[in-house]
C-alpha cells in the first residue's frame, strides 16, 4: 500500500488548559477521535481522500461542541448560517457554499456541488434551492440550538459587538476541517463553519473561500485553515502554503510556518491551518494558545492535542 494519511481540526484560539476540566477536554478528544478514525477507516478501506475529508468533517459538523452545523453560532437575526467548502487535488474541482440555513451538512453539499453542477460557488438560497433538487438533508431551527451558543449571542448582542465563537474573555475559532492523501496518492481538503456570532449584513469568512480556507492540489499539498477569515482571506493563506512549496520548494513544514507563524502575525491574523503533502508529511502549525487538532498516517501515529506543546 502506498502512503496514506489524514489530519482534522475543530478550531483555533484562546484554549487554555486552566480553564479546561478533565471531563471535558475528554469530550473535545473523543469527539475529535472518532471523526478522524472514521476517515483513515475509510483510507485503509482504499477510499478516495475526498470521500475521507467529507465523511470526517460531516462527523464534526454533527457535534455540537464546534461551530459548524449542528453547533453554528447565531447571527444578528437570532439564525445559524453556515458556509463549507471541499476540493479535489487531482482535478482542482471544488465545491462551496455560503450562508446556508438548515443545512444539516453543509459539507455534503459543497460536494454535491463539486460533483453535479457547473459551479463551483454557491450561496444563500439558491444554495438551498440546489441541494433541495440533490435531496440534501434538512433540519429545523430547533436542530441547531445549543445553549451555550444561545447565551454567547445574547453576551454579544447585549455588547453591540460581533464575537468569534467564544465565551467572554476568551476567543475561539470554531471552524472544523480535514485533509487527506489517498492510497491513489489524491490530495483533498474540506471546511465547515457556523461564522461569526451576532455577524451582520451576510458577512462570509475564508472557509468557503478556495484559496484562503480551503486548497488542495496534488503537486504540492492539501490544506485547511481556522482562524479569523477576514486575516485569511487578505493573506490567501491555504494557496499561500502551495505556493511556496511548488515555486520556492519550499517543505510542507517550512511552507506552514511562513505562512501561520510570519505572514498572519504580521498582519495580526490568529488562528491555526492543518496541511498534508503529496509524500503524507503532516503540519499542524497555529499562532494562537490551541488548536483543537489530530492527525494520524502509514508514517505517523495518531495524535489528538489541543494545547501547545
Amino acid at each position: 500500500m502506498n502512503k496514506i494519511g489524514i489530519a482534522i481540526h475543530g478550531g483555533a484560539g484562546t484554549i487554555l488548559k486552566s480553564t479546561m476540566t478533565h471531563e471535558k477536554e475528554l469530550i473535545y478528544k473523543n469527539a475529535l477521535d472518532a471523526a478522524l478514525m472514521e476517515g483513515w477507516n475509510l483510507l485503509k478501506g482504499n477510499a478516495s481522500s475526498l470521500d475521507a475529508v467529507e465523511l470526517a468533517v460531516r462527523l464534526l459538523e454533527n457535534n455540537s461542541l464546534f461551530n459548524a452545523g449542528k453547533g453554528s453560532v447565531f447571527t444578528n437575526e437570532s439564525k445559524h448560517e453556515m458556509d463549507a467548502s471541499i476540493m479535489d487535488g487531482a482535478t482542482l474541482n471544488a465545491g462551496c457554499v455560503s450562508s446556508v440555513r438548515n443545512i444539516k451538512n453543509p459539507v455534503v453539499l459543497s460536494r454535491k456541488i463539486m460533483d453535479n453542477s457547473e459551479f463551483v460557488f454557491l450561496s444563500g438560497e439558491g444554495a438551498e434551492e440546489f441541494g433541495r433538487i440533490m435531496n440534501i438533508e434538512f433540519e429545523n431551527d430547533e436542530y441547531f440550538f445549543d445553549e451555550l451558543r444561545y447565551n454567547q449571542y445574547l453576551n454579544a448582542l447585549e455588547e453591540d459587538s460581533v464575537q468569534l465563537d467564544h465565551s467572554p474573555g476568551n476567543k475561539k475559532f470554531g471552524t472544523v476541517g480535514a485533509v487527506a492523501l489517498d492510497n491513489a496518492g489524491n490530495l483533498a481538503a474540506a471546511t465547515s463553519t457556523g461564522g461569526m456570532t451576532n455577524k451582520k449584513y451576510g458577512r462570509i469568512g475564508d472557509s468557503p473561500i478556495i484559496g484562503s480556507g480551503t486548497y488542495a492540489n496534488n503537486k504540492t499539498c492539501a490544506v485547511s485553515s481556522t482562524g479569523h477569515g477576514e486575516y485569511y482571506i487578505r493573506a490567501v493563506a491555504a494557496y499561500d502554503v502551495s505556493a511556496l512549496m511548488e515555486y520556492k520548494n519550499l517543505s510542507l513544514e517550512e511552507a506552514c510556518e511562513e505562512v501561520v507563524n510570519k505572514k498572519l502575525v504580521s498582519i495580526k491574523g490568529e488562528g491555526g491551518m492543518i496541511a498534508i503533502d503529496k509524500n503524507c508529511n503532516i503540519s499542524m502549525p497555529f499562532n494562537s494558545e490551541g488548536m483543537y487538532r489530530a492527525c494520524i498516517s502509514s508514517e505517523r501515529n495518531l495524535e489528538i492535542k489541543i494545547y501547545r506543546e
